[in-house]
């Protein structure tokens, strides 16, 4: 089945790398953070709280606080000339952030070559505050004549620069994707663009009468080298090295495919316009844009990357029902778009809620079949494990009440939830009016006490529900007497819902029960476009 890991990429490589250490993986793309420390907390629809920050920073990137050295002395083992290099850079003046990146990635990229069949492709995009860095940790791994090519990708046309503010330098509008192999027998399926109407005009510039078919004409002589072992005799008066038997020469001369454009010129052969596969793509991507915020695509991931740029790649690096892997799988583009181009895939994150996100993106784009296709990895799946986190048994990333709130709830943690009362939120919207559920979650003993504390905190804050969630011992008559008496919930209209209040268990979240809450258009997440597998045209995706 295709896999979502929850979880630091680093210790599920290793495991991979355990049960798979001959290499299982087709084709690997990353698009790791750029060490640049940042907070990603666009990804959700904003309310306004008193006192509250309204928005969670789901997405940091935190290289720069991560001790290297046990990492490094870890490679010295694997790799000594890796070992060598990063040991001999922490001895220049490169900064000690740059050096934690730099020993991070490459221990992640020496278990994602070993995670390589033979016939695998390796995809990194990066920026150039640590391209030329990473270029020489690839050629290290992968070795410098598994090195196929440095792209350019244009992401613009024009950006927004700091001319105005007195910026001495051009301001940059591209990425750079390091392409490597673990062999020279990799896949590589060539991709075409279309010919422009320059193209067109420049080279397909003959026009046959008979059919009014545009053809350009190609040599068909054997040039340098090339021509040792080709047949040599004569076409039209010209004696030369052909790529062609004399057999097929004939052939293409009775079926009108050999020009001769004046007596003494070389002969050449017709390609019709409509036969050509296009423009052959070579190293510099300047027709695929970056999503700007108009984009219906856009998630709201500040570095999410087009899908038509993983289509470019994971087209050209791998075949129908190969494995398809992204390690910092973000908002889960690479996987959207194996799974529309029927590839199997792997992706992995360091943030739960990326993969409730590319969760909610593959149910909201493929139905809700879709999750019958794949496993995640890394949450809790039954009773016993979610009384181990509540316990905080293994000291994970993972928060008890992050898991039932941002995992099973779509909803939003309150970061200032010891001194708000609650612990979560989430909204839903009736005729334009914006209504707030805020919810309460108890990793051990729950009483009835606190639940009529949260019902007040619900009142003082103008909450329109409350959901309140304990395991199910704890859950009490008296409990659902005290939810009972607070009655149902009307909106604004005189329209009446559900009960205001509702006591709901671990247990039943686990069986896939959830708080009756009224729908609405407006989502925690935003969401993905319906689409289905195969499809060609670039996805769309929509608030």
């Amino acid at each position: 089945m295709n896999k979502l890991y929850f979880g630091d990429n680093l210790d599920i490589l290793k495991d991979l790398f355990k049960e798979h250490p001959q290499g299982l993986i087709d084709l690997i793309y990353i698009d790791p953070p750029f060490n640049s420390k940042r907070n990603y907390n666009v990804l959700f629809e904003s309310i306004d709280l008193t006192d509250s920050t309204a928005q969670k920073e789901a997405f940091a990137d935190t290289w720069t606080n991560v001790s290297y050295m046990d990492m490094l002395n870890e490679l010295s083992d694997l790799d000594i000339s890796l070992y060598n290099f990063l040991k001999n850079l922490d001895n220049t003046n490169v900064s000690k952030g740059a050096i934690s990146y730099l020993v991070t990635m490459a221990i992640r990229l020496w278990y994602m070559h070993k995670l390589l069949k033979e016939t695998g492709s390796f995809y990194l995009h990066c920026d150039p505050t640590m391209s030329h860095y990473l270029k020489i940790l690839c050629d290290l791994i992968f070795g410098e004549k598994n090195f196929r090519n440095e792209i350019i990708w244009k992401r613009a046309e024009t950006i927004k620069g700091n001319f105005g503010q007195g910026t001495k330098n051009f301001d940059p509008n591209t990425d750079t994707i390091l392409f490597y192999t673990k062999s020279h027998n990799n896949t590589f399926n060539q991709p075409f663009k279309e010919y422009s109407k320059d193209y067109i005009d420049n080279f397909f510039k003959y026009i046959e009468p008979a059919t009014g078919r545009r053809y350009r004409l190609i040599s068909m002589t054997a040039p340098g080298d090339a021509a040792k072992g080709n047949p040599e005799y004569e076409v039209m008066g010209i004696k030369r090295f052909w790529r062609y038997s004399k057999k097929k020469m004939e052939e293409l001369i009775n079926n009108g495919m050999v020009v001769q454009t004046k007596p003494g010129n070389v002969p050449q052969r017709k390609q019709y316009l409509d036969t050509g596969l296009g423009v052959p793509i070579q190293t510099f991507w300047d027709d695929i844009k970056a999503l700007s915020a108009q984009v219906t695509e856009r998630l709201g991931y500040p570095t999410q990357k087009p899908e038509s740029l993983l289509e470019r790649i994971i087209k050209a690096s791998s075949n129908e029902g190969d494995l398809v892997a992204d390690f910092f799988c973000g908002c889960g583009t690479t996987i959207s778009v194996a799974e529309k181009f029927k590839r199997k895939w792997l992706g992995v994150d360091i943030s739960h809620l990326a993969v409730k996100l590319i969760t909610k993106r593959l149910i909201d784009s493929y139905g809700d079949e879709i999750e019958k296709t794949f496993e995640i990895h890394g949450f809790p799946k039954d009773i016993d494990s979610a009384r181990e986190l509540a316990n905080n048994v293994k000291g994970g990333r993972l928060e008890f009440e992050e898991w039932v709130i941002e995992v099973l709830l779509h909803g939003i943690m309150n970061e200032r939830r010891n001194e708000m009362g609650f612990d979560g939120y989430r909204t839903f919207t009736i005729n334009d009016k914006k209504y707030i559920v805020m919810l309460e979650v108890k990793s051990g003993n729950a009483s009835p006490s606190q639940l009529n504390h949260f019902i007040k905190t619900i009142e003082s804050k103008k909450g329109a529900m409350g959901v309140f969630i304990c395991f199910a011992d704890q859950i009490t008559r008296n409990m659902q007497l005290i939810a009972k008496k607070e009655g149902i919930f009307t909106d604004d209209f005189g329209n009446s819902y559900s009960d205001k209040i509702q006591v709901i268990s671990v247990e039943d979240l686990l069986e896939g029960k959830r708080p009756l809450i009224p729908a609405s258009k407006f989502e925690t997440f935003k969401k993905a476009e319906k689409k289905s597998s195969g499809e060609d045209t670039q996805a769309k995706l929509e608030l």
